[in-house]
């Protein structure tokens, strides 16, 4: 098998030869899983329902046990864990709220206690969270020794993050790694925005003052692979670009790569009346992240300005 050697401040580390992926079918699991074919690297995916390729394994986090044959994740060197219901799928309604809780908290804990029951554990698990959990906090600069902020998705992503502890409790290192908002191709939030920016009907949101952190689809990905593969790495890690943009900037970043104007801000109140909750703290929450223990350990931005992720994406 192909492995892949690659230069971090810890010294040269291997690809790891054979990695456990759920969330495998969305934009940030389907790109990480080619880039790991590519490298030569196996994967067992965990999928809900029906399995149609051998190398994918049913599971049911709601279930006990998860996966009814543990075995098959039986010489698995790491895990990433990227399952979770949409934040912005839908409008956040206590059914909902419900499902955006045990989709993550639940099957972290699920995967966290298969993984550490089997006869030779995995090394490394790296489980997604957000930067969510900082809440709302204004012009404050946030770092991973920030304290978690206030509402409900900070307290999700808390639990969501103390779901991985009994996979520490069995010696794994555990990433947890706090995404910002991921700008690429495919199914994600830029895709929501193109169809009203390319009509030149976009805006910025409410005053525009609102920080947005956000890392480029193949920053993502690399930073996933780089946490694999860094052994100083533990603990929550701020997967953003270092240079967060507020709401305005970011309107207008996208306006200009389309070459369109955005002159038509949504007010808040039209947010808060068509989105409820969501609106409040997806959309007009602030959140000025820095990724530094990425930056610490040697990290290198394929694309750290938004012009750049930007014209990546859209092409």
């Amino acid at each position: 098998m192909y492995v892949e050697m690659i230069k971090t401040r810890d010294g040269v580390v291997g690809q790891p030869g054979k990695i456990v992926l759920s969330g495998a079918s969305g934009m940030l699991g389907t790109a990480l899983r080619q880039r790991l074919a590519a490298r030569g690297t196996s994967v067992v995916q965990l999928v809900r329902g029906a399995t149609r390729r051998k190398e994918q394994v049913a599971w049911d986090p709601s279930a006990t046990p998860a996966i009814a044959d543990p075995s098959a994740l039986e010489g698995c060197t790491a895990a990433v864990h990227l399952s979770g219901a949409n934040v912005a799928a839908h409008r956040w309604t206590a059914a909902y709220r419900r499902e955006m809780r045990t989709s993550r908290v639940d099957s972290t804990r699920a995967l966290a206690q298969t993984l550490a029951g089997l006869r030779e554990a995995p090394r490394t698990l790296v489980v997604a969270s957000a930067v969510g959990i900082y809440g709302d906090r204004g012009e404050e600069v946030l770092n991973e020794d920030s304290a978690p902020g206030e509402g409900f998705l900070a307290d999700v992503c808390r639990a969501w993050e103390e779901a991985a502890r009994p996979a520490a409790e069995a010696g794994m290192r555990v990433v947890q790694t706090r995404f910002g908002i991921v700008v690429g191709r495919g199914p994600g939030a830029l895709e929501k925005m193109l169809p009203v920016f390319r009509l030149g009907l976009g805006g910025k949101l409410a005053s525009g003052r609102q920080w947005m952190s956000w890392i480029s689809l193949e920053d993502t990905v690399a930073a996933i692979l780089f946490a694999l593969q860094t052994r100083s790495l533990d603990g929550p890690v701020n997967v953003v670009s270092p240079h967060a943009v507020t709401n305005a900037e970011f309107t207008a970043t996208l306006a200009r790569q389309l070459h369109r104007p955005a002159v038509l801000p949504v007010p808040a109140f039209a947010l808060r009346l068509a989105l409820g909750q969501m609106a409040d703290e997806a959309l007009l929450a602030s959140a000025r992240v820095m990724p530094a223990k990425l930056l610490a350990t040697g990290f290198e931005f394929a694309h750290p300005t938004l012009d750049e992720a930007l014209a990546a994406a859209i092409g």
